[in-house]
Parts: C-alpha cells; structure tokens; sequence
C-alpha cells in the first residue's frame, strides 16, 4: 500500500501544472509584439525624418575633360597615291623641306626616286603629239608633185623587175622540160638495148642448155651464158628503175620552177597594186586619212596628259597653307605607313577635348574653355567651337590609374584665342586638361 500512494503522489504535481505553461507562453507572445510594433514605429518614424529633410546639391559649374592640342583641320600626314607607285615602299629621292618650314599649297616638298624617269616619258609625250599634229597637217595638205611622180617610178620599177624575173624563171621551166626529155630518151634508149641484149641473152641460154643437156659443153660454159642472162636482166631492170626516177625527178624540178613562176607574178602583181594605192593615196586627200590623222593626234595628247599626271605625281605637293610639323621619310629612305612629313595649320590652334557621355549636355557652342597643362607656363583660354556627332571610347589616357581610361566620350573642338593659339603652335599633341565654364 505504501509503494502505490507514493506513486500516486508523483503522477498528481504534473497534471496541476497546465495552466502555469500556457501562462507563460502567452506573456512571451504578448511581449514580442510589443517589442516589434515599437521597432516598426522607430523605422517609420526614422523615414519620415529622412523624407522631411531637404537635401541641397551643390551646383555644377564647370566639366573638366582630357584632351589633347592639334592644328585646326586636323594634322595631315603627306604621302603620294599607291595607285602612282609613290606610296608606302616608295624611295624619296629629295626632300625640300625641314621640320619648322612653312610651306604653301601647291609646293613640291618632295621627289621621289623615279620623278627622272617620268619627266622623260613625260617629254617624249609632248613630242609624239608634235609630230601626230604635224602628220594631220601634211595629210591635209596633200601630196607633193615630187612624191606622186617618185610612187609612179616605184611602179614602173616593179614591174619591170617582174617582167625581168619572170622572163628568168620561163627560160628555167623550158632548160629543165628540155633537160627532162633529154634525160627520158636517153633512159629508153638504155632500155631498148638492154631489151635486145636481154632477148638474145635468153637465145643463147636456151641454145647451151640444150648442149649442156647433150654433154656438148662443159659446166663452165653453161655457167657462163646464165650469168650473162642474169646480168643483162639486172641492168635491165636498173635502167628501168632510173627511167622511172628520172622522170619523176624531171617532173617534180619543172612544178617547182612553174610554181616559182607563180609566185613571182603573184607578188609582183601584189606589189604592183600596194603601189598603185600608195599612189592613190598620197595623190587625193581623203576625209578618212584626216578623220585617222585626227584621232591619231587625240591619242598622242591622251597619252601626253597622262604622262604629266604620272610625273606629277612623283612631285609630292602639300595640299594646302602649313608648317611641317614633323619629317618621317628622308632623302634615301623608303616611305613608311607614316608617310613623308606631317603638315598642319599652326595659325589657328584647337583642343580637341573628350567630353564624357553623361556631362556632354551641359556643353554649348561659345563656352569659354581655360586648358591647362604642366607643360604649359600660362593656362589657354579658348572657346567651344564644335561639339562631336558621335560616342566613341576614350583616346586620352589619364596617367592617373584611378581615373576611368575606358569611359564613353564625345569629342568637343575648343577654338584657342590668337594668343593661347600662337603660345599652343609648338605643342601639337600635347596632352592638357580642358576646364569648361557652363
């Protein structure tokens, strides 16, 4: 009995101790959404404080831009067209000019090694047109009494030089018909005889075969009469052969000497009519010849225009009014991608300034601009004369890492004052720092 009131003493505690647990848990809850209505309160009532206030932004005054300082209408690096021979691989023959040297528009600063040789096709151009000019004038002046009366004796002289060969080679046709016949008799002749000399040859055969047959005579004897068959029947047969070549021979020479006889009056009478129209020719003016003579003489002055444009252009001329600011190519050296010299208007110097994207519309036409540089023992004063069409990356480097070297720009011209632009005409390229009053 003792043991069971001892646990049921144990078991009682826990069940009477519900209420204080779900007391305590509803204090907790009630406490923490006190504490985060009054955080919720202190924001809010923080943002208001904020929104309340007015915050003053200082007014931007100026835009402050790198950049860098160049000639007005920009730095022109000389060089000849590629087209000609004279660009880049091209040897300078002589330099005129030097660094510092103002030159005018249309001045030779340069030759280049093969101006020698295009000045001499260039002249001989000029002469090829003397002379088609005066081919034109003779053509309409006519033919001269001595040059028709020369052009008929040319005639003459054809053809009797004609007659004459053809006179030579008739007398050769008929030697060689003569020789021919000549040569054909006398072959049959041989025949003939060796026919006879063959027949009576054959007789006697026959007559010694029969007494070699009988034993009337001996075995040389009838050896004897074959072979005169056999010899005689040989030559027969070579005079035969002969007649047959010599014929052929005889025929062949007398075609040849009668197609010489062609040829020669074929030739002389093509002789003869190319001097009957020469004579034709120079003895009447046709419309024609001048019509040839004239373009002839178009031709020549084409040719002659083009010969002084190809030396003219081993001339290298400066485009216009400048100083030479810098010689990349000398006597002797070859032109390199920089060309020959670099030329600019120095009278009127610019700053040409990048201008970040996010400022460029605070720029106007006409505002002042003071360029600064350490180079510079003065500021520049000058004023905005150009602002860029497009954006672009930034060109000049700040020497400044922190700076941003990759940001957007646009390119904003500063027209310098006669002043600043005559202290600027030595610093071409000079990097300065372009302050623009707004």
């Amino acid at each position: 009995m003792v043991n069971d009131t001892s646990v049921n003493t144990s078991i009682l505690p826990k069940f009477k101790s519900k209420p204080v647990v779900i007391g305590i848990s509803a204090g907790l809850l009630l406490g923490g959404v006190l504490l985060s209505q009054t955080v919720i309160n202190q924001v809010l009532q923080t943002r208001q404080a904020v929104q309340e206030e007015q915050v003053v932004i200082p007014e931007i005054k100026t835009v402050t831009a790198l950049g860098r300082i160049e000639p007005k209408g920009e730095v022109i690096n000389l060089a000849a067209s590629s087209s000609q021979g004279g660009g880049q691989g091209s040897k300078v023959d002589k330099l005129l000019v030097e660094e510092g040297d103002k030159v005018k528009a249309g001045q030779v600063i340069a030759v280049l090694q093969d101006s020698d040789k295009k000045r001499a096709a260039y002249e001989k151009s000029k002469e090829a047109v003397l002379v088609a000019k005066a081919n034109l004038a003779r053509v309409q002046a006519g033919a001269k009494t001595g040059e028709i009366n020369a052009q008929k004796a040319e005639i003459a002289r054809i053809q009797a030089q004609s007659l004459g060969e053809e006179r030579a080679q008739r007398e050769t046709i008929l030697r060689l018909e003569a020789q021919w016949e000549g040569d054909i008799n006398s072959q049959r002749a041989t025949i003939r005889r060796l026919e006879a000399e063959l027949k009576n040859a054959k007789s006697e055969f026959k007559r010694y075969e029969q007494l070699y047959k009988e034993g009337a005579i001996s075995q040389s004897d009838f050896d004897s009469r074959r072979l005169t068959l056999d010899t005689v029947s040989q030559q027969l047969n070579e005079a035969k052969a002969t007649f047959e070549r010599t014929k052929r021979t005889g025929n062949r020479q007398i075609k040849e000497a009668r197609a010489v006889l062609n040829r020669i009056q074929s030739t002389s009478t093509q002789q003869i009519s190319s001097a009957e129209g020469t004579l034709n020719k120079i003895a009447e003016v046709r419309p024609v010849d001048v019509q040839v003579s004239t373009a002839e003489l178009r031709q020549a002055v084409a040719a002659e225009k083009e010969a002084k444009a190809d030396f003219q252009q081993s001339l290298i001329k400066t485009p216009k009014d400048g100083v030479i600011l810098k010689v990349h190519t000398r006597a002797g050296e070859t032109v390199s991608g920089d060309g020959i010299v670099e030329i600019g208007q120095i009278q009127q110097m610019t700053v040409l300034a990048e201008v970040y994207q996010s400022h460029i519309n605070k720029i106007k036409k006409g505002q002042n601009v003071r360029v600064t540089s350490s180079s510079l023992n003065k500021d520049l004063q000058g004023k905005v004369d150009f602002i860029g069409w497009k954006i672009q990356r930034q060109d000049v480097i700040n020497a400044d890492p922190s700076e941003n070297i990759d940001a957007r720009v646009v390119e904003v011209r500063v027209l310098l004052d006669p002043k600043s632009s005559q202290k600027a005409e030595k610093f071409t390229n000079l990097q300065v720092k372009a302050i623009i009053e707004l």
